[in-house]
């Protein structure tokens, strides 16, 4: 018999704080009776909380961690000032225990990142990127790479992150050739910046990519690509610039619902909240590594971990993310 595979959970870290999270652990045993779960960090209030939510503590293992890696600390010397962090003891477990499936953190992103390639880099080197997977306007969805990890990027690593968010949607999504596109300022291949340009060239010349050319921002979830690459830092303001701009709409339906006296428009916040709302989509995952990881948001509450655990066992199982968009 197989032994119950486990997800681990860095409790630690987050803008909301532990208890949000282990209470995003205990919807997982309830709505996963297959899965377990790993809890890093302060195994006092774990114990407290899983007594106050009735958790079985057959189905938790908790490895204690009183330390986190927090956004003002420089990474690369946290990994030796803090070597008992809890994202680092997190990694550690997934990387050692062949039952574990995937690891969940809403902690610094950074140090997911540099944890990440320490404990679970591949064999052939590929530095690994954060992926970010959003509807678009096709009702499919598209693939959007670097989202956030890899803010100061040299062409040859949009390269290999175009090549992993191609790989990653084939084998999803079963796009038989997926269409690769690259953020920038214009669609014409003399727009942009130098990165984006020396980027465009190495693109257009790997024939094992369906390179379709640059794309803009307000074109980037249209459906005429199925991954866009770009930057850290220009991918993680596409993302949540889309982000804002779909709450405030959504928020200024609402308004204008109560203001008029108009429910008959609540089905369709319902419709864009299931499909927009950040806590439905669950969180980044960091293609190119041993085992899967997926960074949550900072500010994931209860909700996000359940939906992002699912969206890991569903990976695990080469099952799609998210059904297709209604």
């Amino acid at each position: 018999m197989n032994e119950r595979k486990q997800i681990v959970i860095d409790t630690l870290g987050s803008d909301k704080g532990p208890t949000a999270i282990i209470l995003g652990a205990s919807l997982i045993l309830n709505e996963h009776k297959d899965v377990d779960v790993v809890l890093v960090g302060d195994e006092n209030l774990i114990k407290e909380e899983m007594v106050k939510l009735s958790m079985d503590a057959n189905r938790v293992k908790i490895i204690d961690a009183k330390d986190t890696i927090r956004n003002t600390d420089n990474i690369m010397t946290a990994f030796y000032d803090k070597p008992n962090a809890s994202i680092l003891l997190a990694l550690k477990e997934l990387a050692s225990n062949d039952n574990t499936i995937g690891l969940l953190s809403a902690g610094n992103t950074g140090a997911v990142l540099v944890g990440t390639i320490r404990f679970l880099r591949r064999e052939d080197g590929v530095r690994p990127c954060l992926a970010a997977i959003m509807p678009n306007a096709a009702d499919a969805f598209t693939c959007l790479v670097d989202t956030g990890a890899t803010i100061d990027c040299q062409p040859a690593q949009l390269h290999e992150f175009a090549k992993l968010g191609s790989s990653f949607m084939h084998d999803l999504y079963k796009i038989d050739n997926p269409r690769v596109a690259l953020l920038s300022n214009g669609a014409e291949p003399t727009k942009g910046n130098k990165l984006v340009k020396e980027t465009h060239k190495l693109l257009a010349a790997d024939e094992t990519l369906n390179f379709v050319g640059n794309v803009e921002g307000n074109s980037a979830f249209s459906g005429c690509c199925d991954v866009v690459v770009a930057d850290g830092f220009a991918s993680n303001q596409l993302l949540k610039a889309t982000e804002g701009t779909a709450t405030r709409l959504i928020t200024d339906i609402v308004k204008y619902s109560k203001m008029n006296n108009r429910p008959d428009i609540m089905p369709l916040v319902a419709h864009l909240m299931a499909k927009y709302d950040i806590s439905n989509l669950g969180g980044g995952i960091i293609l190119g590594a041993k085992k899967l990881v997926i960074k949550c948001r900072g500010n994931s509450g209860e909700k996000a971990i359940l939906n992002t655990a699912t969206m890991l066992i569903n990976l695990s199982t080469n099952q799609v993310l998210y059904n297709e968009v209604k």
